[in-house]
């Protein structure tokens, strides 16, 4: 029975994948004023199809010099750990209710730091090596902010299940409260699923499409399904952290179409920034983070530690 309720969940994602990059190139298509995709199919509704034929039955080719084992295991980890952040997401029921959902994403999430390293050493090339060494020092950098602010969205929760941010944002979203948080939380996800204008590590002007240049055919489509499974995911859980159910959570149906919305007008801002916005420079991309974001959300982190000790060493009205 787990099984069934795995795959699904897993074949839905990989359609939504596959469909959000023709989404995409419709979008960056009708902003640079051009069609985009409208050969394959109707309207070029069939375009992600055709790709992803053409990506599999290509010949997979590999350098004589790599890691063979570790070469191959770092896309099929890159797009397992992707999957998986999937597990404890209500949407509007997890496919496993865990205590500790937050923390899990938390550490899945820190666990694709891994496989980007991995092909890039594995590779054996110097530009594969220095894009996978820039892509690890930006993930990690920007992880700490996403931590802090996962905190600070913690303490005003009370837990650490998924379930009950849902409940806490019955009749008012964390966003209310906390939009600076949710700002930075936002232009944070952007750079950790290395999307524009933070797409330092696949910059094809600096570093030749970085970690990844080594890479054709299978193992580069499951990068590719990779990265915008994590875009979705990065998507819905911003939804269920700042912009909550509200009042129809005990309806699913409407649950269901609400959250739907939500997550594609995010998933949509992230195709509207990468068409909006040039790419940023490396030492600015860090010291956004060091210099700005990190002081920012320790200090709000701070403030919602205190908050909850002052008001109570308020005596009551009498």
């Amino acid at each position: 029975m787990f099984m069934i309720n795995l795959l699904m969940m897993i074949v839905p994602v990989l359609l939504a994948v596959a469909f959000l990059t023709l989404i995409e190139r419709k979008v960056l298509g009708y902003m640079q004023l051009r069609k985009g995709p409208n050969i394959v199919g109707p309207y070029g509704l069939l375009q992600p199809i055709a790709d992803a034929v053409k990506l599999f039955i290509k010949e997979p080719l590999r350098p004589t010099t790599s890691s063979v084992t570790m070469f191959i295991m770092a896309p099929i980890l890159a797009l397992t750990l992707a999957l998986t952040m999937w597990i404890p997401l209500p949407m509007p029921y997890p496919l496993i209710n865990m205590n500790l959902g937050l923390l899990f994403l938390l550490a899945v999430s820190s666990l694709s730091v891994y496989s980007i390293l991995w092909s890039g050493w594995a590779s054996n090339s110097k530009y594969a090596l220095i894009g996978a060494l820039r892509a690890v020092a930006q993930t990690i950098s920007y992880e700490v902010t996403l931590a802090i602010i996962l905190l600070s969205v913690i303490l005003m929760n009370g837990s650490f299940t998924l379930n009950t941010l849902i409940i806490t944002q019955q009749y008012s979203w964390l966003l209310m409260s906390t939009w600076p948080l949710a700002m930075m939380w936002f232009i944070s996800t952007l750079a950790e699923t290395n999307r524009a204008p933070f797409d330092l590590t696949e910059g094809e002007s600096e570093l030749v499409s970085g970690f990844n240049v080594e890479y054709a055919a299978g193992p580069f489509a499951l990068f590719f399904l990779a990265e915008y499974a994590n875009i979705i995911m990065m998507n819905i859980l911003t939804t269920i952290l700042f912009l909550g159910a509200m009042h129809i959570m005990y309806l699913p149906e409407l649950y269901s179409i609400n959250f739907t919305i939500k997550a594609l007008f995010l998933t949509i801002s992230f195709l509207w920034v990468r068409a909006s916005y040039p790419r940023f420079r490396y030492d600015q991309l860090m010291h956004l983070l060091w210099k700005n974001f990190l002081p920012l959300t320790l200090a709000l982190c701070m403030w919602h530690v205190s908050l909850p000790i002052f008001t109570s060493s308020i005596p009551p009205q009498t």
